[in-house]
């Protein structure tokens, strides 16, 4: 599985769809007329610290395991390529399909369930197996990952569009980075906020929150519908019991 860097995307020869893809987020990123609301993913993109993927289509058995060898390989070398890098990952479309922002939510949680099947570590002991957990979150080849998911369907959350189903991976240290100081993040996150709530033509869904507190569940947060609806219970909690990863904490 190929990982890219920016320079990559537009000095190498790729398929017209992973062009279109990279120019799509490229304008997305650099729009200062209505710039995208996470400063951090600006920052990010701008200091080149990002690493780029393209995956078949998510419908194709052969998405999740491409999905687990670029994680894999993101995974072996995120810690040398800078203080705000995300793996950015872009699905291809098959043909003028159209598919609901539901539809798009079965598909993510699918995806990280086979994919979760594919790694060859073990579940962190420190992280809890139960999604339900405040401590939970994704975790990859032992590393924690905050997951984005951003999909064609998604209208009135323009945070959460893009025209193609993409994720956006970060890791949990590359978080902790940003979180180090208490009142830079502090005033980050209030202007994250305004940016948001002036993007998107929805109210900020309530399910954002932040990592570690009482009342937030991060897999809430990988997948905002378009509404302020969410799922009452994760999917990946079937994959807990399948899989029997510990699914309880002790402090």
């Amino acid at each position: 599985m190929t990982i890219y860097t920016n320079r990559d995307l537009f000095q190498m020869e790729l398929e017209p769809w992973m062009q279109d893809a990279a120019a799509q987020f490229e304008k997305k990123m650099q729009d200062k007329e209505k710039p995208f609301p996470c400063i951090p993913a600006t920052q990010g993109h701008q200091l080149e610290h990002f690493r780029y993927g393209f995956l078949p289509h998510p419908k194709d058995p052969a998405s999740p395991l491409a999905l687990a060898q670029a994680l894999e390989e993101y995974t072996k070398t995120y810690e040398a390529l800078g203080s705000y890098t995300s793996l950015i990952l872009f699905y291809k479309n098959h043909g003028n399909e159209l598919l609901t922002v539901k539809e798009y939510e079965e598909i993510f949680w699918n995806q990280l369930y086979t994919v979760s099947q594919q790694d060859t570590r073990s579940w962190p002991q420190h992280i809890p197996g139960d999604p339900h957990h405040v401590l939970w979150e994704f975790c990859f080849h032992e590393e924690q990952y905050f997951m984005y998911c951003g999909t064609p369907a998604h209208k009135n959350r323009k945070s959460r569009h893009f025209p193609y189903l993409m994720l956006a991976i970060t890791p949990r240290s590359v978080l902790i980075h940003f979180n180090s100081s208490k009142s830079r993040s502090s005033k980050i996150k209030t202007s994250i906020r305004k940016r948001l709530a002036d993007y998107d033509s929805v109210p900020i869904h309530p399910d954002l929150n932040t990592y570690g507190n009482e009342d937030n569940h991060e897999w809430k947060q990988y997948f905002l519908r378009d509404d302020d609806s969410s799922l009452s219970r994760c999917p990946f909690h079937q994959l807990s019991k399948a899989k029997n990863i510990k699914t309880d904490h002790k402090e």
